[in-house]
């Protein structure tokens, strides 16, 4: 049994992921700015902190007595702040909580990065020289969202140097993350159902279609932190589905909504996403359990009832 600390524990991709872990078998600690009545959360570990406050993370790390740090706490939603606010925040819980966790002799840490470093739906253009995207494709942020969570890849890469392999580390990309009740017709990150997602393609569209089950993020950390001593030192990962969240294939779609992609989307056909997670599979041996596919035909009911349509909220991923 492993002891893991979880930053963001209380939060929509927390509370899975938390869940995910101690099912496995693992004790968890949940550090996060306030405690959580969630049912799914009941019976673990929480403790309220503000990890914005350096000492305030030491304390809480060291307290844990942990074996491993799972780091998610951030501001979650680009544009859901100011960016100065976006940036300063989950810039300093990155640093925070990375250096608590190398300072009380943490061995392993991993920390939450999102695909939207890439940089697509910049304003001034986005293109890309091939598809699927994967780990080897550059880095382009154009917002304080996604420039946070760079700076979380550059301080964990930071950290190492400093550390040597004393510490393991890894990152990893999860894509549009969906939380199990979600399916069953919950609104998304974005306020949109699943359903609305796959039935309008202008709301997926802004994400490249991208997305995973909460839960398979879950099975991806289990796998990453029993292989971190295996593998290279500071890797990153995608984390995605193994499918595009659309109904038609991505050969068809992306090219209508990202403008001079019809070259590099063609070799997306069938169900083939944007996002590859062949690295985790080849390097952890992790794949995906859950397609958007099963999950609707498993709560047809709500999950495919929109209800009334009325204004729809800006995408933001």
């Amino acid at each position: 049994m492993t002891r893991i600390v979880v930053t963001g524990g209380a939060g929509r991709l927390g509370r899975s992921l938390v869940t995910g872990l101690v099912e496995r078998g693992h004790a968890v600690v949940s550090l996060d700015r306030a405690v959580s009545d969630a049912p799914e959360l009941r019976g673990v570990g929480q403790v309220a902190v503000d990890l914005t406050d350096a000492a305030a993370a030491r304390d809480a790390v060291a307290g844990a007595e942990a074996d491993a740090l799972i780091h998610l706490a951030a501001i979650a939603v680009p544009f859901s702040a100011p960016e100065d606010v976006i940036l300063r925040t989950n810039a300093a819980l990155a640093l925070n909580t990375m250096t608590a966790g190398v300072e009380a002799g943490i061995s392993r840490i991993v920390t939450a990065s999102s695909p939207t470093v890439i940089g697509y739906g910049a304003p001034a253009g986005w293109s890309i020289d091939r598809l699927p995207i994967d780990e080897q494709t550059p880095t382009a942020p154009w917002n304080a969202y996604a420039l946070s969570k760079l700076l979380a890849e550059q301080t964990m890469r930071m950290l190492h140097r400093q550390t040597g392999d004393a510490t393991r580390f890894a990152a990893f990309r999860p894509c549009y993350v969906i939380a199990p009740e979600e399916w069953a017709g919950a609104p998304t990150q974005q306020g949109h159902t699943v359903a609305e997602r796959l039935d309008d393609p202008a709301l997926s569209a802004p994400a490249l279609f991208n997305y995973v089950d909460a839960r398979d993020v879950a099975t991806f950390v289990d796998v990453l932190l029993t292989a971190m001593t295996d593998i290279p030192n500071g890797e990153v990962f995608f984390v995605g589905a193994d499918d595009a969240l659309a109904r038609r294939p991505l050969a068809e779609l992306l090219p209508q909504y990202v403008p001079g992609t019809t070259a590099e989307a063609s070799v997306l056909t069938g169900t083939t996403p944007a996002f590859s997670n062949a690295k985790a599979k080849r390097l952890l041996g992790w794949a995906p359990r859950h397609t958007w596919r099963d999950e609707l035909d498993a709560h047809p009911r709500r999950a495919h009832h929109s209800g009334s349509p009325g204004p729809r909220p800006r995408e933001k991923s």
